[in-house]
């Protein structure tokens, strides 16, 4: 992985680059960027520019054998971590050494990849992953080794916010005191939910959303679109290039989202006065309730971004609303009035609790037959 792969933030290729060729080289840094912002793909290029001794903004010649292993993520001195669960074929104690395969595929066709596709890539969709305290005895191990090539070790954990306490609380010490010639990099969207302890030991980059141009390029160079084209699902993507590749396949899960929201919607409207639509509402819930928890933890986020996007067009704000809706009959300007200030934070409240709790396992019918209900109520709050 190139400098040159990794879209945009060239201000940080800057800073990254800047802090190998000075020999200053931070022994643990936490990468923070939302889903599509490439701190995967820049924590894999980072990597490659320290091991492979290379130089310049184009992140070449060095050594070249080291160059062709990282094209195939087979260098012996960079290590990845990322959140696991059982599955058909692993059946206990997953780790991360057990996943590679899968792992180098799924970073190999999409290295702006999020969690969602992690989960669907191993079947644990119903399952959530974790980096336990197998984990941190295998990264102890690996990195208690000396470098196979004589340099430096990286050691590459993605979605940080997976660790567990146990986990952290091994490798705590390890961090803050790491053999000879050791790089953390960790990767996480939302720093908050990264350990305290593990978050101060590290060096913060934060990675803000991709430009609309920057986008529009990439899909433009990648896919062959129109620039007209590319600059709508550019618009669509919200700075997420991970957004705007599914859209140009329309596999993204935003389209069956989008339903099951419209459908949701619809119902809590007519159940003030209608009692079939409370069996309506029961309903919905229990085939959301059949998913994944991942998927369900999806789609209420997906949800909270069609209130923030309605509420937007209601405040007369629309050079910020990038959501098109495809569902039939559906309208987003009409759908808009219903969300203000009145109601916004608590609806917005009540979708983070049900997250919360479906995280935590709670019975996924019970939290959405509640949510539909509070939100029932919620949308037929009058604004001030």
């Amino acid at each position: 992985m190139l400098f040159a792969d990794v879209l945009g933030q060239d201000h940080l290729k800057k800073h990254l680059t800047h802090s190998v060729d000075s020999g200053r080289i931070p022994h643990a840094q936490l990468f923070v960027g939302g889903e599509g912002t490439g701190t995967l793909p820049m924590a894999i290029a980072y990597a490659q520019y320290i091991l492979c001794n290379n130089s310049g903004g184009d992140n070449t010649g060095g050594n070249e054998a080291c160059n062709v292993k990282f094209e195939h993520y087979s260098h012996p001195d960079l290590h990845f971590v990322f959140p696991v669960a059982t599955n058909a074929r692993i059946k206990s104690h997953p780790v991360s050494s057990l996943f590679l395969e899968e792992w180098i595929n799924l970073i190999t066709e999409q290295p702006y990849c999020n969690l969602y596709d992690w989960y669907n890539k191993l079947g644990i969709d119903n399952k959530q992953g974790q980096i336990g305290v197998d984990e941190a005895q295998d990264i102890v191990k690996a990195l208690s080794l000396k470098a196979y090539e004589g340099g430096h070790k990286v050691m590459i954990i993605w979605m940080a916010e997976r660790m567990n306490i146990s986990c952290a609380n091994k490798l705590l010490k390890l961090i803050e005191e790491p053999p000879d010639r050791t790089i953390f990099l960790l990767i996480a969207e939302d720093e908050e939910q990264v350990i305290s302890t593990i978050r101060s030991r590290c060096q913060l980059l934060h990675f803000p959303p991709l430009s609309q141009e920057v986008i529009k390029s990439a899909l433009i160079r990648t896919y062959g679109l129109e620039e007209q084209v590319a600059m709508k699902i550019a618009h669509q993507a919200n700075g997420n290039y991970n957004k705007a590749t599914d859209l140009v396949y329309s596999d993204s899960e935003d389209f069956r989202f989008e339903e099951w929201f419209v459908f949701w919607i619809r119902s809590a409207f007519k159940a003030k006065g209608s009692k079939s639509a409370i069996h309506d509402l029961i309903s919905w819930s229990e085939e959301v309730a059949k998913t994944g928890r991942e998927t369900q933890k999806q789609f209420l986020n997906f949800c909270s971004d069609m209130f923030r996007q309605a509420m937007l067009l209601n405040y007369q704000v629309p050079s910020l609303v990038y959501a098109e809706p495809k569902v039939n009959g559906f309208n987003l300007e009409k759908f808009a009035p219903f969300v203000h200030e009145n109601n916004i934070v608590d609806i917005n409240q009540e979708l983070q609790d049900a997250i919360y709790h479906i995280e935590r396992n709670a019975n996924s019918k019970i939290v959405l037959t509640d949510l539909s209900i509070k939100l029932t109520r919620l949308l037929h709050k009058k604004p001030n």
